[in-house]
């Protein structure tokens, strides 16, 4: 078992920036993939941006050039650089630790994007 633990999320201006941090109770060096999806209320979740055990990432269209996805294995944590952000980047965004028998998901952060 491993406990996610996302913090970073808040109320920010259009334009702006957020760093959202997924800290693990374990390590993470197990998990072949890391990523942040999100959320919003009557959608779908979607993948925002992931990252594998050997650095590569992949990101949604909408986000790419705007955000940036990192791991620090040694301090078990995954973080999403925000940049740009925008109104609809409102959602609740998870974290996930993923490899072909063990699938965990943390509780969420709000991040909402509002004048």
């Amino acid at each position: 078992q491993v406990q996610l633990v996302e913090s970073g999320g808040g109320l920010v201006q259009p334009g702006g920036s957020l760093r959202l941090s997924c800290a693990a109770s374990r390590t993470i060096f197990s998990f072949n993939v890391m990523g942040w999806y999100r959320q919003d209320p009557g959608k779908e979740r979607e993948l925002v941006a992931r990252i594998t055990i050997l650095g590569s990432t992949n990101y949604a269209d909408s986000v790419k050039g705007r955000f940036t996805i990192s791991r620090d294995n040694a301090k078990k944590t995954v973080y999403l650089q925000m940049n740009r952000l925008k109104p609809e980047d409102t959602a609740v965004y998870y974290c996930n630790a993923y490899t072909s028998s063990e699938d965990y998901w943390g509780q969420g952060t709000q991040v909402t994007v509002s004048s």
